[in-house]
């Protein structure tokens, strides 16, 4: 599954423990940190929500329609997975009073104020992890002697590679990639098919099998008589294909703008895991920078700054360098897009080579058809610094607590610590 979306080596050397995640939502614990906006009166509700085995995507479907108010009016700072207990802020253009009145299994509203303002997708600046590896391949103390090895090497190094994680495309049908790169290419009706039909084990055996039946023969009228109502979003696109047939555009707009835009960022971010895969494959360093790299200086936050782009050369490459190591500068790839630049350099030879071998041009990020997810693209960090970060024992399982800056992936971290073979990766489903 791993080198599907891009993931194919590991920055450690390290035998790892084996294991599984998420035997129980809590043992996947997230919280987001934010810089609250100071309390005013305004027409938005700010809320801290805690839900237990909610998807994002899900769960703003779900409070949508219990506050009756449209899903357009609910945002959020990050994407949340399913299976793990996350603490979350979201803001809501409607009165408090509603927010009280909820009443949603797995979900709670622990404080709200309101505000003028609403929140939007990356206002958060890191999020804290608190998991559990379960079910190990060595005994306890074994596991606990490998994860000192991993834990010094990336303490050491100052963090990993940033690479995006499996969940990035889907834990269970790593596709979204697929889908995006399909729209970008004008194909609406294979990125509609390979969405809603495309079947993979580990899915539910009802999903799976009414996948499985519109993958064999696709009819969606007789398609939406078996899909399951989780399948929220696959509903609605064969809902509108009946009203509609044949209308695949039509049919990917009943998606959620955020859901929408998703596929086409899976796709760059399949793009940035095989070039920063193949920096590691050729020995050259992601935490020092070498001429003709593209460097983010960190902002005042220490977080990359994506709007200011420092390319290396001979007369800067000394302090560039020196801010690298001092954290406060970052090498980059790209998240390709329309308006993207090469890299020069040893780094600009990588990016080529995998534009070329994925046939793709700058043009495909240009979508007239649904032109609000077309991208320009932008420069992602390619190494990730890690905070807070503990490992230890509890019981027989490895508990890690650590904090990473928003749009890092703990599974990526914790990938070093399992080590499973790169074609799989372990979750409890």
């Amino acid at each position: 599954m791993e080198k599907k979306v891009g993931l194919e080596c590991f920055f450690t050397d390290t035998p790892g423990v084996g294991g599984k995640l998420k035997k129980y939502p809590e043992d996947f614990r997230v919280k987001e940190e934010i810089d609250l906006f100071d309390e005013s009166e305004g027409e938005y509700t700010i809320a801290k929500v805690w839900s237990r085995n909610w998807e994002t995507n899900r769960l703003v479907k779900r409070l949508s329609d219990e506050l009756n108010i449209n899903r357009k009016k609910i945002d959020f700072c990050g994407t949340k997975d399913k299976r793990a207990i996350t603490t979350q802020w979201m803001s809501f253009k409607c009165h408090p009073e509603k927010l009280k009145n909820l009443n949603i299994k797995g979900v709670e509203i622990q404080d709200t104020f309101t505000s003028h303002r609403s929140l939007r997708m990356g206002a958060h600046k890191r999020n804290q992890f608190e998991i559990l590896i379960r079910d190990m391949s060595v005994e306890p103390e074994e596991a606990l002697d490998r994860a000192d090895e991993v834990g010094k090497k990336i303490d050491e190094e100052g963090g990993f590679p940033n690479w995006f994680g499996v969940q990035r495309f889907g834990t269970i049908r790593p596709i979204t990639h697929i889908v995006g790169r399909k729209i970008l290419k004008g194909d609406f009706e294979g990125a509609v098919k390979k969405y809603v039909a495309s079947p993979e084990e580990g899915e539910g055996e009802s999903c799976y099998e009414a996948r499985e039946f519109l993958e064999k023969n696709w009819a969606p009228e007789e398609g939406l008589k078996i899909y399951p109502k989780v399948l929220t979003f696959e509903r609605g696109i064969l809902r509108d294909l009946k009203d509609n047939p044949g209308d695949f555009v039509s049919a990917l707009k009943t998606l959620p703008h955020n859901l929408l835009m998703m596929f086409v960022h899976a796709y760059q971010s399949y793009l940035f895991n095989k070039m920063v895969s193949l920096r590691l494959q050729r020995n050259l360093p992601l935490n020092d920078a070498l001429l003709g790299d593209v460097i983010l200086p960190a902002d005042s936050d220490g977080l990359p700054n994506k709007d200011t782009k420092v390319k290396v050369k001979e007369r800067n490459f000394s302090k560039v360098s020196e801010m690298v190591k001092k954290g406060k500068a970052f090498v980059s790839a790209p998240l390709y897009g329309h308006k993207s630049e090469f890299s020069d350099g040893e780094q600009g030879d990588i990016e080529k080579k995998i534009i070329e071998e994925e046939n793709i041009e700058k043009e495909d990020f240009i979508i007239p058809e649904i032109s609000s997810i077309s991208s320009t693209g932008t420069r992602r960090n390619i190494f990730a610094p890690v905070k807070d970060f503990e490992w230890g024992l509890q019981g027989e399982a490895l508990k890690l607590n650590f904090s990473l800056n928003k749009g890092t992936y703990a599974t990526t971290l914790l990938r070093e610590f399992m080590k499973h073979p790169p074609d799989k990766v372990k979750f409890y489903s």
